[in-house]
């Protein structure tokens, strides 16, 4: 399963190459009541669209440029600070996501009940915590990438991150399985990855079982490989 969501969707153009790409791999920025550009993670709010690829290069360039401003032929303003702004709000986006899925009985969490599913071949994603021990993380990983179709996985958060999500004390192995909630979760997490790495380097460093990734590896355009557009 790749991080893009195979669905048929509008394309929009990139600010930043002009290139032209589906929406899923945009962020949609609009002019908010002060002149100020906010994003719209959720595409919903009121105004003209001015979209942006989904990784940190891009939004800062675009905010440094003043390419938002340009485009609107207006003076709009982009915090300098933009780029780390949408990367706590696709955080947010992502973590009720997955407590949403566990509300739905989508996600499961705990060691044997999470070794469960991937070997049931049930799981769509491997979620641990980014500060989890590095053994059984290890012993997990090793299961999913053993798998004939093996999940994605995912490390961006921390046991307090996913903890507070999902209403959990210790929130350090879980799965979220094979669904409609999975395929929303592929897109939030998509757009994430071009802000955060979804496995941290000392994952590595350390030496675990966990194998590399097409996303973590070759940063976020290895997650998306086209760009998008002004609506």
């Amino acid at each position: 399963m790749g991080l893009a969501a195979a669905t048929s969707e509008r394309e929009r153009r990139d600010l930043v190459t002009r290139e032209v790409m589906e929406e899923s791999r945009l962020i949609r920025f609009v002019a908010g009541p002060d002149g100020a550009v906010a994003p719209d993670l959720g595409r919903k709010l009121p105004g003209r669209g001015l979209w942006v690829a989904a990784d940190r290069a891009s939004v800062s360039t675009a905010a440094a440029k003043g390419l938002f401003a340009r485009a609107a032929k207006a003076p709009l303003k982009a915090a300098p600070d933009l780029a780390d702004m949408v990367e706590r709000l696709l955080v947010r986006r992502c973590l009720d996501q997955l407590g949403l899925a566990r509300r739905e009985g989508a996600l499961i969490s705990g060691f044997e009940k999470s070794a469960a599913a991937i070997r049931g071949g049930q799981a769509a994603w491997v979620i641990e915590a980014a500060d989890g021990a590095a053994d059984g993380r290890g012993k997990i990983l090793a299961l999913a990438a053993r798998q004939p179709s093996p999940p994605e996985v995912c490390g961006a958060f921390t046991v307090e991150d996913l903890g507070l999500a999902l209403g959990l004390e210790n929130a350090i192995h879980s799965v979220l399985l094979a669904g409609g909630r999975a395929d929303r979760w592929t897109q939030e997490v998509g757009r994430l990855a071009g802000f955060r790495p979804l496995r941290p380097q000392d994952w590595r460093q350390a030496g675990s079982s966990d194998r590399p990734d097409a996303a973590t590896e070759s940063g976020p355009a290895g997650a998306f490989d086209g760009r998008g557009s002004v609506s």
